[in-house]
């Protein structure tokens, strides 16, 4: 490629300082005796300069067993501040951070060690039984295994280390970079089953990390004066990137730790500790509006509400913005690529039930529904609310377009540029997008496209209908039909 200028210096600069390390560290230079987070449960709370050498601590104890750049370090955890530690400790050391969900059976997360081969394994001692079954299934055995728990009290079973034991004695201070950081550096390997039965590792690189943070910043928008709860388990892409700790360290703002939910707790914490952003799903949020409708605090310091992974009907969210705030957000996304549609509140109610429109730097468009494999990304359906399309997304800021030693997912799923969701839905003239269904579950009788969640809406509407399901069974002649 050819150039009229001399991009050597830019190239260089941007390419090896753009990281999500450097931005940490700033906030750390400039703001250390800045409130960085605060754990309720225990009473612990951390500025900046405290939480970098907490961070140093565990960095400095994986260098210690060997950890270096490209090496993965897999933690199931609680919302927790061990796993902040994890998570900007494997950045101080170019590692690999892999937060896996701890919901999981054995079997799953023994593949997930199989798959990823971390040095490192960090757990819960809640989770101590599920941890070690899968150690016992998995034909990878990790060099460290360290247990983790709230008051740092749990003892050490046989081939484990407590963590207060693993960072006794570390150094505070930053270790070396001595590696050569690169904004595609993998720096977060998270996993997904989504409608397949095998977890699927997605990689998420140093830009991916730092632009993801830029578009919540910009979306929220969120600064260094914010206080963020995110409701959600942070080894989600939506709770670790959505108001979690990537986007709130990189702004220099606060974290509030909630190990589990409970909508009273969540209340209350609003005015304690004087968080602007909560962060769940549309669930976690109707919890909320049922708690405070009954027992009102105040909950005038919001900023705003910002839910994900389903949209909410118009009378859900009238009540919402009546009972917590009047700034409430949508978004609708993927882990392989984040949130890529959004629901301002100048949106809402009018647009409730809709995805949204596209994020600031992503693209969204709605293609022809092929079988197998790809319809092209020009051959868009009609933006007429009616013609039902496969949802495909172009976000090179959030994506890194492929799953980890998954060929033949990343050649399904990735396509010129475009990630192919699977989910299926309509589109208006000003491209508000709405959901409507799962391209695996759409039926097909006697050639025609028939898409479940539209016949159980209907269904639902009547008055002696609590909730419906519609599926496909077999039929000689019609290939399948409603039932």
């Amino acid at each position: 490629m050819e150039f009229t200028y001399d991009v050597t210096m830019f190239q260089d600069t941007f390419e090896h300082e753009f990281t999500y390390l450097n931005g940490f560290l700033r906030n750390v230079s400039k703001n250390g005796d800045q409130p960085a987070m605060v754990c309720p449960l225990t009473g612990r709370k951390w500025n900046y300069a405290q939480l970098n050498e907490d961070c140093n601590r565990l960095a400095h104890a994986m260098k210690a067993d060997g950890v270096a750049k490209n090496d993965v370090v897999m933690y199931m955890l609680l919302n927790s501040a061990e796993f902040v530690f994890c998570y900007l400790g494997a950045h101080k050391i170019g590692a690999i951070n892999c937060p896996v969900n701890y919901r999981q059976a054995p079997g799953e997360i023994a593949l997930m060690l199989e798959d990823s081969k971390p040095k490192v394994f960090f757990y819960d001692a809640e989770f101590r039984k599920v941890a070690q079954e899968a150690l016992k299934m998995s034909h990878f055995t990790p060099d460290r295994v360290v247990v983790v728990d709230l008051e740092n009290q749990a003892q050490a079973d046989e081939g484990e280390i407590a963590y207060r034991d693993y960072v006794a004695g570390q150094s505070v201070e930053n270790p070396p970079i001595d590696f050569h950081p690169h904004i595609y550096d993998e720096t977060t390997r998270l996993y997904t089953s989504g409608t397949t039965n095998r977890p699927k590792g997605v990689p998420i690189n140093n830009i991916n990390e730092v632009l993801s943070a830029h578009d919540v910043m910009m979306h929220f928008p969120l600064n260094a004066r914010d206080c963020t709860m995110n409701m959600t388990p942070w080894f989600h892409r939506g709770g670790i990137h959505s108001g979690g700790p990537c986007p709130t360290f990189y702004a220099g703002g606060q974290v509030v730790i909630l190990r589990d939910f409970n909508p009273r707790r969540c209340l209350n914490y609003v005015k304690e500790y004087g968080i602007t952003y909560l962060i769940g799903v549309p669930s976690i949020i109707e919890m909320l509006a049922h708690a405070q409708e009954n027992n009102p605090v105040d909950l005038s310091g919001l900023r705003g509400i910002v839910t994900m992974g389903a949209p909410f009907e118009k009378a859900a969210c009238e009540k919402y913005l009546k009972l917590l705030t009047p700034n409430i957000f949508n978004g609708y996304g993927t882990t392989e690529s984040f949130w890529n549609t959004f629901l301002r509140p100048y949106d809402l109610p009018e647009k409730s039930g809709s995805a949204g429109q596209s994020c600031t730097d992503d693209e969204v468009r709605l293609v022809k529904v092929c079988e197998n494999g790809h319809s092209e990304p020009e051959d868009t359906v009609a933006k007429d609310g009616q013609e039902v399309g496969e949802i495909i997304i172009k976000s090179p800021a959030k994506s890194a377009y492929c799953y980890f030693n998954n060929p033949e997912m990343t050649e399904k799923r990735f396509y010129k540029g475009y990630m192919y969701t699977g989910d299926l839905g309509v589109w208006d003239e000003h491209e508000f997008v709405t959901v409507v269904g799962r391209k695996d579950d759409m039926i097909v009788s006697a050639g025609e496209n028939i898409y479940p969640t539209q016949i159980e809406a209907i269904l639902n509407e009547h008055p002696k209908v609590r909730e419906s399901a519609v599926i496909g069974i077999p039929d000689r002649m019609r290939g399948q039909i409603v039932a």
